[in-house]
């Protein structure tokens, strides 16, 4: 027992900053040019939640949905698999949550200046922390192909969403601590962004009004 107390998360870190990165830039460069298509997903997402009805925010859950889906094959399985053990179980987590939006998910967004503030942090400012961290664009980690620009996304979503279901935070949650803990462990120096994206959603969750005083 003394010497399970003996270790740390950096002794079960099968890969180093670089070797992620890497990896990160490699499938940016077979996906492309799907970047184009998940910028245009992102964009969709983002207006029909603002529509506020309820069809177009079914429509956003669903193609949030299919994102999530498609970084759990693409990036879990196709890639991260091949340096981390542990990545069949984060896609398993990832499909969960891709199929909980399919059938569960509703994004209606109100007006709100911090939600938006966030989500759009999140959406374009997340792909620039690469070149904020001295690494080449090709690493930057886009919404709807790498799982920490998604789940960030999402969380900001959720947040303004005044209809979205319980059931939709766990997974993006736990990411989002996944995440922050795989990067601290690494030296990433940015390795808080994510965790803090979630702890402002759930603020913002928090401080909204219920729905009978957003109804007056």
């Amino acid at each position: 027992m003394s010497e399970w107390a003996s270790y740390t998360l950096s002794d079960f870190l099968m890969f180093s900053a670089r070797t992620y990165f890497r990896l990160i830039e490699l499938h940016n460069v077979a996906v492309w040019p799907l970047h184009l298509l998940a910028a245009a997903l992102g964009v969709a997402v983002v207006m029909l939640a603002r529509r506020g009805d309820e069809r177009s925010g079914r429509i956003a859950a669903m193609l949030l949905g299919a994102c999530w889906l498609w970084v759990a094959w693409a990036f879990h399985i196709e890639r991260y698999a091949t340096i981390n053990s542990a990545a069949p179980y984060f896609a398993a987590g990832f499909v969960l949550q891709g199929l909980l939006l399919l059938v569960a998910g509703k994004l209606q967004s109100p007006p709100s200046r911090p939600g938006l503030g966030l989500l759009m942090v999140a959406l374009l400012g997340y792909p620039l922390l690469a070149l904020a961290s001295g690494r080449p664009w090709q690493q930057a980690e886009m919404f709807g192909i790498a799982p920490d620009a998604t789940a960030a996304v999402t969380l900001a979503l959720l947040a303004l969403s005044r209809r979205a279901h319980w059931t939709l935070w766990p997974v993006p949650l736990l990411w989002s601590a996944v995440s922050g803990a795989t990067l601290w462990t690494m030296g990433v120096a940015l390795f808080w962004v994510v965790p803090l994206i979630a702890v402002l959603a759930l603020l913002l969750t928090l401080r909204r009004p219920p729905p009978s005083a957003q109804a007056r």
